[in-house]
């Protein structure tokens, strides 16, 4: 086991895969993290949150794990209505991680496809930070996504 990193991330887990949502204070992580959730349980899968805010990643036996920062956990960030207690999972496998940013790539090259955390590659996506893509980011989780479609 791996001695625990904090970052500035959220997590949510859906069905058995942890999802980690990356970006810069405001870009709307949290409002991601909160819509994947309630996306999931529309379709009758699971879904709760991890952790808002921060987020802390350690490996165990080959696999990255998250984990809420202890002060922080069952709290998420609802922009207006401030900070809200929320049903939460102790830990997630991170299966995917997902990367807001003002301007990803419109085509991203097939390595930008993965990234290394704490020694261990996982599946990456970039998306546009503020828009709402809860449904593409399940898709993507669920393998709906995966196919590059040249026409």
């Amino acid at each position: 086991m791996s001695q625990p990193e904090t970052i500035h991330a959220s997590c949510v887990v859906i069905g058995e895969a942890g999802v980690l949502i990356r970006g810069r204070s405001g870009s709307g992580k949290s409002t991601l993290a909160r819509e994947m959730v309630l996306h999931a349980i529309q379709a009758g899968r699971f879904g709760c949150l991890v952790g808002d805010d921060r987020t802390s990643l350690r490996v165990e036996h080959g696999r990255l794990l998250a984990s809420p920062v202890e002060p922080l956990a069952g709290h998420l960030e609802i922009h207006g209505l401030g900070i809200t207690r929320q049903p939460y999972e102790p830990a997630a496998v991170i299966r995917l991680v997902i990367d807001l940013s003002e301007d990803p790539p419109r085509f991203p090259e097939a390595e930008d496809g993965n990234i290394v955390l704490c020694g261990v590659m996982v599946p990456r996506i970039r998306m546009r930070a503020g828009a709402s893509f809860a449904s593409i980011a399940l898709g993507r989780l669920s393998g709906v996504c995966d196919t590059v479609l040249t026409l």
